[in-house]
């Protein structure tokens, strides 16, 4: 059976209230989604900014060093005019490194903070969806395997019998309860569809064995 594999109903109303619960679903969490990545471009451009540091420190360094090293072949005062050009390099050094951590640990804050703000109102909405599409796919898988059988119909006839209003029995049979009993099929079949379309099954649907 096809809709043995499909998690929807067959219903007109069960399957409209499932696909507008869908749509929330899927627009909640673009919402969130697109909001947790303002973040993260927020929180990145920190990460940017250490990096541009990180480059910009080691251009210095790196023509300090230079410097330093053409003054050190100055006769009589190269080493003294080497050392502060070789101190400068170290502390430009030194302030790359701390852009490159800057730039490193603000990476990952912004990753974080970014799923730290999208993930749980996402998952407040998301949960809840899945689990009850998953009991209604069981339920469903439950309902259409019953309705294959004989026995099956007999148990779903039961179960609308001591689940479904008086008047949509009523409806089906004047004693619905004495055409179960005696096993009357055109009864019993008429009860099964009831339950099957509280499930959100259209008994017409499904071919029976």
């Amino acid at each position: 059976m096809k809709s043995r594999w499909v998690p929807y109903a067959t219903t007109p109303g069960r399957l409209l209230s499932q696909l507008f619960s869908d749509l929330v679903v899927i627009a909640w969490t673009a919402v969130w989604v697109f909001v947790g990545m303002a973040v993260h471009s927020a929180v990145a451009t920190i990460a940017e900014f250490g990096y541009r540091v990180e480059s910009g420190a080691n251009g210095v360094a790196g023509n300090l060093d230079s410097a330093g090293r053409s003054a050190d072949n100055v006769p009589l005062i190269g080493d003294s005019l080497a050392s502060p050009l070789s101190a400068a390099g170290d502390a430009a050094r030194e302030i790359a490194g701390a852009g490159q951590s800057l730039g490193v640990t603000a990476g990952w804050l912004a990753w974080l903070l970014a799923l730290a703000v999208a993930a749980p109102p996402i998952l407040a909405l998301m949960m809840p969806w899945l689990f009850l599409r998953v009991r209604f796919f069981r339920r469903q898988w439950t309902a259409i395997t019953l309705a294959s059988t004989a026995a099956g119909e007999e148990l779903l006839a039961l179960r609308a019998l001591a689940n479904r209003p008086l008047a949509k029995l009523a409806a089906v049979s004047p004693d619905p309860v004495g055409a179960w009993r005696s096993q009357d099929r055109t009864a019993i079949r008429g009860l099964a569809a009831l339950e099957l379309r509280a499930t959100g099954i259209r008994a017409a649907n499904l071919r029976h064995t």
